[in-house]
């Protein structure tokens, strides 16, 4: 009797970032979602150094430390910039950042093509999370957070010219998008720490643009649901206020974990 060797592929995706880590497992053949764990630091551990942070999570998660066919590291911070690729020069890539953060000599710059739109995300990511994973894996590829963050938005509003903003919104930090005929319109991430703040931007955002309040948009994707008093604040002010669907995504994730994890589910 001839044996029959059931084929397999495994594809893992970690998102991580300053307060914690997240990561699917998916698999490769369906493109389902197996396994799906968002694993955040307390403010008590930020003080450690993420690597001593990060061995805690491989020795309490084994899953981490399977093999698998490909593996990603999403990177996630606020230090990326878009450019068009018309304008982009990758001899003078440290340039691009410079305007709106604060760059050293010494950082590593790096950029993710999005060639279907004509863009460049110009980035700083996280060398020392690198570091980390090469001991662990390797080889592994690497991206920004939201290279497929806007990414994915373009390709949600492929269907619509009305201009849209969408909020992702994450612990301490949310990124506002604006989108009209399929263009990248505004693109920036904020710090917050109350609902005033989240709302002052983006009020602040949609004045800068001309939005009226009354007759635009928005679409909130990201850790937020009806409960969050950021939804109740944007809801005060702002007319037109949804939750994304992800109801076109089949990865036998629910619509709420689809949204919480946008970035990482797309990875």
């Amino acid at each position: 009797m001839q044996n029959i060797i059931e084929k397999t592929y495994k594809r893992l995706a970690i998102q991580v970032s300053l307060s914690g880590l997240s990561f699917a497992v998916f698999d490769g053949i369906t493109d389902k979602i197996v396994l799906l764990k968002d694993i955040p630091f307390t403010s008590f551990q930020r003080s450690s150094k993420i690597e001593d942070l990060f061995a805690v999570v491989f020795h309490d998660h084994p899953e981490l430390r399977n093999r698998y066919d490909e593996i990603k590291i999403i990177h996630c911070n606020g230090l990326c910039t878009f450019v068009p690729s018309a304008l982009f020069d990758k001899d003078f890539i440290g340039s691009y950042l410079q305007y709106n953060t604060k760059v050293f000599e010494t950082d590593y710059f790096t950029y993710d093509s999005i060639p279907n739109y004509e863009m460049e995300n110009v980035y700083i990511p996280y060398v020392n999370m690198n570091n980390f994973f090469i001991d662990q894996y390797g080889t592994f590829d690497y991206q920004h957070a939201h290279t497929l963050l806007v990414q994915k938005l373009l390709d949600y509003s492929k269907n619509t010219a009305d201009r849209k903003m969408f909020v992702h919104v994450n612990n301490g930090h949310f990124e506002i998008i604006v989108i009209e005929n399929r263009k990248l319109q505004f693109y920036n991430s904020f710090d917050y720490k109350t609902p005033e703040d989240f709302i002052y931007y983006i009020l602040f955002t949609a004045e800068q643009l001309h939005l009226n309040p009354e007759l635009f948009s928005i679409d909130l994707l990201g850790n937020i649901n009806e409960e969050d008093p950021l939804y109740s604040m944007v809801y005060s002010y702002v007319r037109n206020v949804n939750f994304l669907s992800t109801a076109m995504i089949t990865n036998g994730r629910t619509e709420m974990e689809n949204r919480h994890h946008f970035i990482l589910v797309h990875a």
